[in-house]
């Protein structure tokens, strides 16, 4: 990678409107700042001539020429096909949805496995819809002194019943990535479909849901810097077998036929503006270079640079007198939860917010990994590096917890 390739922190910032405040946003695993790009495709969406998709009027064909820029845009992003990207109000929504969908097929004696490690988005519409089916429930665990998943943690609950696995593509609790790609192949020999929450992971790495195996990927562009709304991605082929409730006139074409209601076109204009500033992370090669090689290089390029930064976040950290850190996989995001003796997680984060800077407290709705890992809906601090985070801000972070662990 040449010199104008690298990664530029204090280019990134320039950005984002929202750092001008001073903060030190470590709060990006619920949600990233919104770079003026983003906000400005929003606007213009909505200030500019807006109807129903159609090829009739301008108004029309704007809405239309918006939702297929929206599909293209998450393909690029999961290296999906634009045909099968879904969007909704959320992942959670969507989620739902599918559970909703594919459990009209299953029944007593069929198998569902799901993970202590998932977010609940990923974990209860599968109980659920099971439950509602007669199909049993399979829990897949970590270990809680390490935070470390392995394979065999979730192709030992495999069989010749199981239908699905959904399973975390990180925590978005304590970042564990499990490897995805050798469970993918296990589940599909098992003949299973296999579900991955993408929310947490996407926001860190370089996706290509179809070397993962995953047969859905499901992601939230509010974590990678775009608008709030939910999306999945699968192939046409798979979806055209299933036939999720809807209203009698709406489309049966895929993948609008998971879309209820008008889409939200101005939040849709917003991910494509997110996913172009994915792609613009590092510079260059616009005319030579597919908007999908550059989001590649753009994502490996935060990855390493947010590897550096982990490990000035990790060592500061442990610095910290009394600080119990909850995850030591060998293999996760730039996250940490953290505790400290005898101070409680909610007197931490108000401490840091009185300091400019943002690390809250909870369990972040991960219900199941925080009990698994004993600290239950309480929960502990999270931390969490953002394409905007830089060394200045980790240091911030570490004097204020210093100082509140001194005193």
């Amino acid at each position: 990678m040449t010199a104008e390739h690298t990664y530029d922190v204090e280019r990134i910032r320039a950005m984002v409107p929202a750092l001008a405040d001073g903060v030190a946003y470590f709060d990006g695993p619920g949600g990233t700042q919104t770079p003026a790009a983003v906000a400005a495709a929003i606007a213009g969406a909505l200030t500019s001539g807006l109807s129903n998709r159609g090829r009739v009027t301008a108004a029309e064909r704007h809405a239309d020429d918006i939702t297929v820029a929206a599909r293209e845009a998450g393909a690029d992003l999961l290296n999906a096909d634009p045909s099968g990207v879904i969007y909704g109000r959320s992942m959670t929504d969507l989620t739902f949805d599918m559970a909703r969908t594919l459990a009209a097929d299953w029944g007593p004696g069929d198998e569902i496995v799901v993970s202590r490690l998932d977010h609940d988005a990923n974990v209860r519409p599968w109980v659920r819809y099971a439950e509602k089916s007669g199909a049993t429930v399979r829990w897949a665990g970590f270990d809680p002194a390490t935070g470390t998943m392995t394979v065999e943690d979730v192709t030992s609950l495999l069989g010749e019943r199981t239908r699905l696995v959904a399973l975390t593509g990180a925590s978005n609790l304590i970042g564990t990535r499990p490897d995805l790609r050798s469970i993918g192949e296990q589940v599909h020999d098992a003949g299973a479909l296999f579900y991955v929450d993408g929310v947490h992971l996407t926001a860190h790495a370089s996706i290509d849901m179809q070397a993962i195996g995953a047969d859905f990927y499901a992601c939230s562009p509010y974590k990678f810097l775009g608008p709030h709304l939910g999306m999945v991605a699968a192939s046409p082929a798979l979806l055209e077998t299933m036939h999720p409730d809807k209203l009698r006139p709406s489309t049966e074409a895929v993948p609008e036929r998971f879309e209820l209601g008008t889409l939200p076109y101005e939040m849709l204009a917003g991910v494509v503006a997110a996913v172009d500033v994915l792609a613009d992370l590092v510079p260059g090669d616009v005319g030579t270079l597919t908007r999908r090689d550059r989001i590649v290089r753009s994502m490996q390029a935060l990855e390493a640079h947010e590897d550096v930064l982990h490990r000035e976040l990790r060592a500061g950290l442990a610095s910290v007198p009394g600080i119990r850190l909850y995850c030591h996989a060998p293999h996760r995001t730039p996250t940490e939860l953290f505790s400290i003796e005898g101070i409680a997680s909610d007197e931490v984060y108000r401490h840091l917010a009185e300091m400019g800077v943002n690390a809250p407290a909870g369990s972040f709705y991960a219900i199941e990994a925080a009990e698994w890992l004993g600290i239950g809906e309480a929960g502990a601090v999270r931390v969490g590096l953002a394409p905007y985070t830089s060394a200045a801000d980790v240091q911030r972070l570490i004097e204020g917890l210093g100082v509140l662990a001194q005193s």
